[in-house]
């Protein structure tokens, strides 16, 4: 008996630390399959990025998270403005997440625009089997800043 609880004391010490088991129900690799803007001033919802925008998000197992939207239709540049277009049918972003109950906060490190690097960005997030929506909090939005203040809808499918 006590040879075993011995044992049990020393894999205590020496198995691999957990990040949080809220993350678990995160880990693996989602494809997006919506993603819709909500405008505070109308309740109006309309697609964020054209009707089949493309993206997936990745949490891995050590705590970091990779994230890429694109927009619909997106065509190669001709030009200097339509290479600056096409940055408002974009989101990139990575750094380590925590999921704490139902929001899941990403330290980025690397982002598409700069002003989010070095930030904590929380979202509100509900799994529910093999779907994942992603809710954020209103703020102005970097790429429909004339919206005024808005949120993402973001609705992602386990990845097979």
């Amino acid at each position: 008996m006590f040879k075993l609880l011995g044992y049990m004391f020393v894999l205590c010490f020496v198995s691999q630390p957990s990040f949080g088991d809220d993350s678990n129900k995160v880990l693996g690799t989602w494809k997006l399959v919506s993603y819709e803007t909500e405008v505070q001033v109308t309740g109006g919802k309309e697609p964020a990025m054209g009707e089949n925008p493309t993206g997936y998000v990745v949490f891995n197992a050590e705590g970091r998270v990779f994230l890429v939207l694109t927009g619909d239709a997106r065509k190669p540049a001709k030009s200097s403005q339509e290479r600056a277009e096409l940055f408002t049918t974009l989101v990139a972003y990575t750094g380590t997440y925590r999921v704490e109950g139902d929001r899941w906060t990403t330290k980025v490190e690397v982002a598409w625009i700069p002003e989010w690097v070095g930030t904590e960005q929380v979202r509100s997030l509900t799994v529910d089997g093999e779907r994942l929506q992603v809710l954020s909090p209103w703020r102005v939005n970097p790429n429909w800043a004339d919206k005024g203040m808005t949120r993402s809808i973001v609705t992602f499918v386990r990845s097979k």
